[in-house]
Parts: C-alpha cells; sequence; structure tokens
C-alpha cells in the first residue's frame, strides 16, 4: 500500500461532482491527496473541501502528466470518451460516472455490493453504472444468488436531480408557472415518461441501459428484462417498482430476511404501520430501501418489489468513492 494516493476529481463543480466531495468528506481517507478539475468555464473557481479552500483546475490533455493514482469522472460522456484514456495511460485508474465505457467488455461495470471482484479486472478504466440500475441491482443480486432471476420488469419513477441543475431548476421554475428549457413538458404537475433521447424501438436509451446494465453486472447476458423509465416531479431520490419472476420458489419471509442481512440495504417494510420506502426518507443516504415485498399471484414464483435510493449519492458518486475505497484498502 502506498504512503499517499493523488486523487483527480473531474467536474467538481458540478451536482455529482460536489457530491462526491461531500461523500469524500465523510469517509475521509487520511493517505489521498486531491486536486479538482473542470472545464475552462469553471476553472479557477473556488470550493471549500476537507476544511481548505481549493482552486479548481482547467482540465488540459497534460493533466495527468503528474502521476495521478485514481480519477472519479463526474463531467459527462464527452469529457470521459476524451480524457479517461488519457488519464489511463499515464497509470491513473479512472472510476467513470459517464455512460461511454459501461458495455465495453473490457471496462468492469462495478456495484461494490454486487461484483466488487471486478475492480481489480481493471485495464485503467471502472465504469459506475446508471443510477437507476445501481439501486435495482443492489437487492437483485442476493436473490439471484439464492433464487435464480429468470425474468424482471422494472418501472421507475425518477427524480429531477438524475438530469442536473437544469432539470432540478425546470421543476423550480415549473412550480411558479415558467416553461421548462430542460424537459419538453413541464415537470412540475407531469410525470414524463421519457428519459434520454428515444431509440429506434421506441425504448429509451434510459430503459436499454437498465437492461444492458443489469445483464452485464449479475453476468446473465441473455436475461429477459424491460423497462419503462418515468421522470417525476420530485427533487431527489429515485423510486423504482421491480417485478421478479424467479426459477426457485420462495418463502415471502425468507426474502425479507436474506435482504435484511444483504449489503447495502435497509428493508423498510410493515404495511399495518404504513411503513415503506420514501425518496424524502433516502436523501442522504448511501443505503438502498427496500420494501412493499409481496408475492406476484399472477405468474409462479413472482415477487414484487418497491426500492428507493438517493440517486446523488448511492446512484452516483457514493458508488464512485466506495469502488476508489475498494481501491485503495482492498481487504
Amino acid at each position: 500500500m502506498k504512503e499517499i494516493y493523488k486523487v483527480a476529481i473531474v467536474g467538481s463543480t458540478g451536482i455529482v461532482g460536489r457530491t462526491v466531495l461531500k461523500v469524500l468528506e465523510e469517509k475521509h481517507f487520511p493517505n489521498c491527496t486531491y486536486t479538482l478539475f473542470s472545464s475552462s468555464k469553471s476553472a479557477g473557481s473556488k470550493l471549500e473541501f476537507l476544511g481548505k479552500v481549493y482552486t479548481v483546475c482547467e482540465l488540459k490533455e497534460n493533466s495527468f502528466d503528474s502521476g495521478f493514482d485514481y480519477a472519479i469522472f463526474c463531467a459527462g460522456g464527452e469529457v470521459s470518451k476524451k480524457f479517461a484514456p488519457i488519464a489511463a495511460s499515464k497509470g491513473c485508474v479512472v472510476i467513470d460516472n459517464s455512460s461511454v465505457f459501461r458495455m465495453d467488455e473490457s471496462v468492469p461495470l462495478v456495484v461494490p455490493e454486487v461484483n466488487p471482484e471486478k475492480i481489480f479486472e481493471n485495464n485503467g478504466i471502472i465504469a459506475n453504472p446508471n443510477c437507476s440500475t445501481i439501486q435495482a441491482v443492489v437487492p437483485l443480486k442476493p436473490l439471484d444468488d439464492k433464487y435464480t432471476i429468470k425474468r424482471i420488469v422494472y418501472s421507475t419513477y425518477q427524480a429531477v436531480s438524475g438530469a442536473g441543475r437544469q432539470g432540478i431548476l425546470d421543476l423550480e421554475n415549473g412550480i411558479k408557472g415558467e416553461p421548462p428549457k430542460k424537459f419538453p413538458y413541464p415537470i412540475f404537475n407531469n410525470c414524463l415518461p421519457h428519459i434520454d433521447v428515444f431509440l429506434d424501438d421506441d425504448y429509451t436509451k434510459e430503459e436499454h441501459k437498465m437492461i444492458d446494465e443489469t445483464r452485464k453486472i449479475l453476468n446473465k447476458p441473455n436475461l429477459a428484462v424491460t423497462a419503462t423509465t418515468v421522470r417525476v416531479p420530485v427533487r431527489n431520490c429515485h423510486s423504482e417498482s421491480i417485478n421478479i419472476e424467479f426459477e426457485k420458489d420462495f418463502d415471502v419471509f425468507d426474502v425479507k430476511q436474506l435482504l435484511q442481512t444483504s449489503p447495502g440495504i435497509i428493508v423498510v417494510d410493515d404495511p399495518s404501520k404504513l411503513y415503506y420506502p420514501l425518496a424524502t426518507k433516502a436523501d442522504g443516504y448511501d443505503d438502498v430501501l427496500v420494501g412493499r415485498i409481496r408475492r406476484d399471484y399472477s405468474i409462479k414464483s413472482g415477487l414484487n418489489l418497491w426500492v428507493v435510493a438517493d440517486n446523488l449519492r448511492k446512484g452516483a458518486a457514493s458508488n464512485a468513492v466506495q469502488i476508489l475505497e475498494k481501491l485503495i484498502n482492498p481487504v
């Protein structure tokens, strides 16, 4: 183990980048030093981090020449596409939040509670999955290990923070009656069944991300998965209805016990007390909340779950920092 690790945070002034800094402050790795990067537009700005004021540096092609050990990229696909390979070529291991490398066969797609062994199979780049996928696979993995998943149906209710600052502004301004700038329709008082662009098969790119990434993370390339992803007028935290069909039958009590003892999960499930996961309860936390755990009587060995998580934290920043933590302290 090295005495000191040099870590770069790329896209440090954005909403996910700032959340990464917050999570790093909470974790407080004593053996890391940090350099904060952004585009030329935000370069020179000041950020308070770990008790001191950092000046944000402009990201350039030679930025990684000084020998960084690790980098967390939160600046979007175009930046990752250009600069992540440059960083990797200099011996830096990149944890990338964009979708650019997720389906690359040579790049591991990692959720630490699910497939931590993949972290060390990298060739310089590790992909952080899509926010909606991350929170889904955390409970799906232990269920698959025990009962073998045959089919998954996703229906998501995704917060505006998943669309960045502009998404939040659309909600806030929409409450005032102002027209949207980020979304095609007002998000206030609406649910928009449209996240990312529509593709030739009339699924959105977000829906394909969930389908393809679930298969890759669970290492089940032929798994039957379908998805409908919806943007809802909630500021932060994604909620998901997940319908699962298993190869093996199960007892609902055993399912609850299994989830309660699985990493990264808090079971919130007592209908008699109106006790179930809420976005307001997940906000600011890294655990995935799971509730409404019940049998689906319409199919053999079917199960319904309601899954809620903070999309800026576990869905992006915290997952990336957890990967960094494993790299720094493999044990």
